[in-house]
């Protein structure tokens, strides 16, 4: 599995945090930024990442900032993007078995460290369940489709 990161200066320290773990368990990824806790724009970041998911070089991706809303809404401005914000263990589940969530979002002023790793590995350990959510998740690509011109 591979992994698009990323972060605003809000959420900067989460996901170098999110980096080690990801490490520690020998799974790839790739840090689109930022790079410092210096104030940058959110939506920059989401779009990376989302890009990077949405082009297939990467599986699922992981963004963070102060709340994790902002940059959820960023990233799930690109079609094909499903950006959960998440801040508990069964939503990151959910998020994934019932959703198809391909990119999770955190938000570092409302997620404790603990439980923030915890969610990435429930989120990342989760698969798709298909079934009657696949066609849930297909009407949400149709909606994509009928707004994007």
């Amino acid at each position: 599995m591979k992994i698009a990161l990323g972060s605003d200066h809000g959420g900067f320290h989460l996901k170098e945090m999110i980096k080690r773990y990801l490490e520690e368990r020998g799974i790839g990824y790739r840090d689109f930024g930022t790079n410092s806790t210096e104030s940058v724009d959110y939506p920059e970041f989401g779009m990376k990442v989302a890009e990077a998911v949405v082009s297939g070089e990467y599986d699922r991706g992981i963004v963070c900032c102060g709340t994790g809303i902002g940059i959820s809404i960023s990233a799930n401005k690109v079609p094909g993007v499903r950006c959960a914000v998440v801040s508990d263990t069964y939503s990151a589940q959910m998020s994934r078995e019932h959703n198809n969530a391909n990119i999770l979002a955190l938000g570092e002023r409302v997620v404790g460290a603990g439980l923030a790793l915890k969610i990435v590995e429930v989120w990342l350990e989760t698969e798709f369940a298909g079934g009657r959510h696949e066609r849930r998740v297909n009407q949400i690509g149709d909606i994509e489709k009928k707004y994007k011109g």
